[in-house]
C-alpha cells in the first residue's frame, strides 16, 4: 500500500514536472526567437506587427511607408529612436538598444521608407540595399513567408548559432530546476505517503484484533478530517460491540440466574414428592405450578423481546379509542388499589383522535406501568394518569407518588433484567424484563417510552403514541 501510493505520488510528480519541462521549453524557444529575431532586443516588436498588419491589408510596403513617419512625428521621437545621443551600441534606461535609423526594405532591396528622410538628414538613402546589409535586417512576415524587412542601422542581428547557444542554456537552467524540484516532490511524497498511511495502518491492525476477539481495541484520533473521521466512527463501532458483548454475557448470565431458582424450586419439591416427604396433594403442586407459570411468562418474555429486536413482532392493528382503553385497564386495577387507598386520577383528553394500534400490546404496555405506579406508591395516596395529544402524537403520563428514580439508574431503567430495588423478590417484582418490553413495543408502534422523576416527587412514565396509520414491523 505504501509503495502504490509512493509510486503514485512519483507518477504526479513526473507527469507535472515534464509537462512544465516541455512547455516551458517550446514558449522558451518562441520567446528568444521574438526577442532576437523579431525586434524584442530593440523595442521594435510593436512596429514589427504594426508593418505586418498593414502590409496585409495593402499588400503592397508603399502604403505602409507612413507608420515610419508617424512614429518619427511623435512628440519625443519613438522609443526605439535615440539620435544625437552618441550611444548607438548602449543599453538605454528602458533595457532596450538605442536605434538611430530603420528602413523599410521589400524584397528586391529596394528601400521603401527612410527615417532620415523624416528628421531632417542631408543625405538621401541609397535606392538598393545589398543581401549582405539584408543579414542584419528584422523579417516582416505575411502567411508565415517573408515579404519584406525592417533594417535598423548600426545593430548586428543574432546568428542561429546565439540563438542555439541561448535556448540550450535556458534548457539547461530549466531542466536543473525541474530536478530540484522533483527532487523536492519525491521528499514530500514519502513524508505524505508515510502520514497518510500510518494512521490506516494503526486501524487496519486494530480492526485486525477486533476480529480476533479483542474488543478494547481504540485508535488515536488525529490528523486529516477524513482520517480522524474514520477513527472516531472505529472507536464507536468497536464501543458499541464491546458493549453488545458485554450485554450478551450479563443477559445469558440473568436468563441462567431467572431459570435456575423456579427449576430448583420445582427439583425440590418433586424430589419430595418422590421421597414421600410430601404428599400428592393440590396444596404440595401448587408451588410447582406457580413456578411453571414463571419460567412460562420469562419465556414469552423473552420471545417477545427477540422478536422485536429481529424487527419480527407482528402487530394486530385497528382502530382503538385510546382514553377508553387506559380508562378500562385502570379499572382493572382499581381493587388492589383500593386494599392500599390508592386512587388512580384520571386526565383523558376528549377529542382525542382515534389511534391505529394492536389494544392487546398497549394494554401489556399499560399494565406493566400500573402495576409499578402501585407497587412503588405509598398508601393513601393518588396516581396522576394524565392523556394529551396535538396533531402528530398522543401522549399518556404515569405519575406515582414513590420515592423517584435514583439519577444514577435512570440511564438503565430500560435495561433487560435491570432491578432497581436489589431486595425485589420474583413474587413481588417479576422478571424485570417488563420496562423493556414496554419500550419495545412502543417503539415498534413507532412510539416511545421514557422514564423520569416529576418536579413534585415520585416517578413519571410517558408513553408516545403517532397519530396515523403505521405499517406493521
Amino acid at each position: 500500500m505504501r509503495l502504490r501510493l509512493f509510486l503514485s505520488f512519483v507518477l504526479i510528480i513526473l507527469i507535472a514536472v515534464g509537462s512544465v519541462v516541455l512547455i516551458t521549453r517550446q514558449s522558451t524557444v518562441q520567446e528568444v526567437r521574438d526577442f532576437m529575431f523579431r525586434g524584442g532586443v530593440l523595442g521594435l516588436e510593436n512596429l514589427v506587427t504594426r508593418l505586418e498588419t498593414c502590409y496585409e491589408e495593402y499588400q503592397a510596403w508603399e502604403n505602409c511607408a507612413e507608420i515610419l513617419s508617424t512614429e518619427t512625428s511623435m512628440p519625443g521621437g519613438p522609443p526605439w529612436l535615440r539620435q544625437g545621443q552618441g550611444k548607438s551600441q548602449e543599453m538605454t534606461e528602458k533595457g532596450k538598444m538605442p536605434v538611430t535609423r530603420l528602413q523599410i526594405i521589400d524584397l528586391d532591396g529596394n528601400i521603401i521608407s527612410d527615417t532620415q528622410d523624416t528628421v531632417g538628414q542631408d543625405t538621401a538613402p541609397t535606392a538598393q540595399i545589398n543581401e549582405n546589409a539584408l543579414q542584419n535586417a528584422l523579417p516582416l512576415l505575411y502567411q508565415g513567408e517573408t515579404a519584406g524587412y525592417l533594417l535598423p542601422e548600426g545593430f548586428e542581428t543574432f546568428t542561429s548559432q546565439q540563438e542555439d547557444a541561448l535556448v540550450s542554456r535556458l534548457n539547461r537552467a530549466a531542466l536543473i530546476a525541474a530536478s530540484i524540484a522533483g527532487g523536492a516532490g519525491l521528499i514530500l511524497a514519502i513524508l505524505l505517503a508515510y502520514s497518510l498511511l500510518r494512521p490506516i495502518q494503526n486501524l487496519t491492525q486494530a480492526a485486525a484484533r477486533v476480529g480476533e476477539g479483542d474488543l478494547s481495541q481504540r485508535v488515536s484520533v488525529s490528523g486529516d478530517r477524513e482520517l480522524a473521521t474514520l477513527g472516531r466512527v472505529f472507536n464507536q463501532m468497536a464501543h458499541s460491540l464491546q458493549e453488545a458483548a458485554e450485554h450478551r454475557k450479563a443477559l445469558t448470565a440473568d436468563i441462567a440466574h431467572e431459570l435456575r431458582t423456579p427449576l430448583s424450586v420445582q427439583q425440590a419439591h418433586l424430589e419430595a414428592l418422590q421421597d414421600g416427604i410430601y404428599e400428592l396433594t393440590p396444596e404440595n403442586l401448587a408451588p410447582i405450578a406457580e413456578q411453571n407459570r414463571s419460567l412460562t411468562r420469562l419465556v414469552d418474555d423473552l420471545r417477545t423481546l427477540a422478536l422485536a429486536d429481529a424487527g419480527e413482532l407482528t402487530l394486530e392493528r385497528t382502530e382503538t379509542n385510546f382514553p377508553e382503553l387506559v380508562r378500562r385497564t385502570a379499572t382493572r386495577f382499581g381493587a388492589k388499589a383500593q386494599t392500599r387507598g390508592i386512587t388512580f386520577n384520571l386526565s383523558l383528553a376528549a377529542d382525542c383522535p382515534t389511534l391505529t394500534l394492536d389494544p392487546q400490546r398497549i394494554e401489556q404496555i399499560l399494565n406493566n406501568l400500573l402495576a409499578n405506579a402501585l407497587r412503588y406508591s405509598p398508601e393513601n395516596q393518588g396516581i396522576e394518569i394524565n392523556l394529551s395529544h396535538n396533531t402528530q402524537r398522543v401522549s399518556l403520563a404515569i405519575h406515582d407518588n414513590g420515592p423517584g428514580i435514583p439519577a444514577d439508574e435512570l440511564l438503565h431503567i430500560f435495561d433487560r433484567f435491570y432491578k432497581s430495588d436489589k431486595s425485589r423478590t420474583r413474587s413481588s417484582g417479576g422478571t424485570g424484563l417488563g420496562l423493556s418490553i414496554s419500550r419495545k413495543l412502543a417503539q415498534a408502534h413507532g412510539g416511545n417510552l421514557e422514564a423520569g422523576n416529576h418536579s413534585q416527587g415520585g416517578a413519571v412514565f410517558t408513553l408516545t403514541l403517532p397519530v396515523g396509520v403505521m405499517s406493521n414491523e
